[in-house]
This record gives C-alpha cells, sequence and structure tokens, in this order.
C-alpha cells in the first residue's frame, strides 16, 4: 500500500530522533492514511487513500458528509462514499 494521501499527496516524512544526550539517529514518519471507497461521476466504486486530516476537514466542510472533494490530485474521482 502506498503511503501516500490521494488528495494533498502527504507522503513520508523524514527527521531525527534526538536522544536525552541530543544524539541524533535518522527516521521516519509514515502518514495516517485510511482506505476510503471514492464513487467517481459515472458511478464506480473505486478504493482511495486518504489522509485522516482531509477525512476531518472535509467532514467539517460538508456537515459530515463527504460528498464533493474538489481538489486536483484525486484521480479515481470527486465524490467520496462512506
Amino acid at each position: 500500500m502506498s503511503r501516500i494521501c490521494s488528495i494533498c499527496g502527504k507522503g513520508t516524512m523524514s527527521g531525527n530522533n534526538v536522544s536525552h544526550a541530543k544524539n541524533r539517529t535518522r527516521r521516519t514518519w509514515s502518514a495516517n492514511v485510511q482506505k476510503v471507497d471514492v464513487v467517481d461521476e459515472s458511478g464506480k466504486e473505486t478504493n482511495a487513500y486518504v489522509c485522516t486530516r482531509c477525512l476531518r476537514t472535509y467532514a467539517n466542510k460538508e456537515n459530515n458528509n463527504l460528498s464533493i472533494i474538489e481538489k486536483e490530485p484525486l484521480k479515481s474521482g470527486s465524490f467520496f462514499s462512506k
């Protein structure tokens, strides 16, 4: 599974673990993506991976109904169904 959001493009980020002694070691953080059903304009259902921030943002905008997503990076369709 690709850990990249279909809407905003958020993916893996990298940085450092920092110990109490200030030793730095490299590490990565994965985006918290969830699998959701997407219904495109023709009515075909597919799956998309969407980060929880985008799910929360669009749930608030659409009164807890994830219906219309108007971002361009979403390739599978522009409508979410629960």
